[in-house]
């Protein structure tokens, strides 16, 4: 059941708790979103890179096309034409799908990007250490892979979590669609736009904070 912020005029300390409450629905969607792209990401990425003839001539198409069309389109098209194909999919879930699958088709690439940034001598050098494919890909490619496009990475993490709030149209409550609530109610936009602001301040600062001091790690 969806909470309810209680009608009064003026902003107050309830309506505080409100926003709490859609800043935790923001997170929970944004990092499902990310956990679940991220490993498609990685799977479609590695489809890509290999250079199949199958993956080229359908994965990648259906990729360009997640990346390419705006996130609001496809998460009204896919909200309103899932009951067709028997989905009767809650607005959480219905913007957890549309939000992993972008998030997939952007981390592909970067995914993409790492495998490629291995040099062909160092894998070469693992597979005359007796690797096999696979531990070559696990001990090999994937951490130097990983380093290399960390940063791009991040950067797709962040973007997502703020694109989350775009799932606000199909009636899902986080922070924007809270804040569309208050807003009309107390008329005070400033504030709890501001209010909003610093709720994401609070999401996406400890994420970036965390990587830059990982990414000095692996440089020392």
């Amino acid at each position: 059941m969806e909470p309810t912020a209680t009608f009064f005029s003026g902003f107050q300390l309830n309506d505080l708790w409100f926003l709490a409450q859609a800043a935790w629905r923001t997170l929970v969607i944004s990092v499902l979103s990310i956990s679940v792209g991220t490993l498609l990401g990685i799977i479609f990425g590695w489809m890509l890179y290999e250079g199949k003839l199958w993956a080229t001539l359908t994965l990648a198409p259906i990729l360009d096309a997640f990346r390419s069309v705006p996130l609001l389109i496809q998460l009204v098209l896919f909200f309103n034409f899932a009951p067709i194909i028997g989905l009767n999919l809650d607005p959480f879930m219905s913007g957890l799908v549309i939000l992993s699958i972008y998030c997939a088709a952007l981390v592909a690439n970067v995914a993409r990007g790492g495998m490629q940034a291995v040099e062909l001598s160092m894998r070469r050098a693992a597979r005359s250490l007796g690797m096999s494919y696979w531990q070559d890909l696990r001990y090999v490619v994937l951490p130097i892979g990983g380093r290399a496009v960390f940063p791009s990475w991040v950067g797709v993490a962040l973007g997502v979590m703020k694109d989350s709030a775009l799932v606000s149209v199909l009636g899902y409550v986080e922070l924007l669609r809270a804040s569309q609530i208050l807003t009309t109610r107390t008329q005070e936009p400033l504030l709890i736009l501001a209010i909003v602001g610093l709720f994401y301040f609070a999401l996406s600062y400890p994420v970036s904070r965390y990587a830059a001091s990982l990414e000095k790690r692996w440089a020392s």
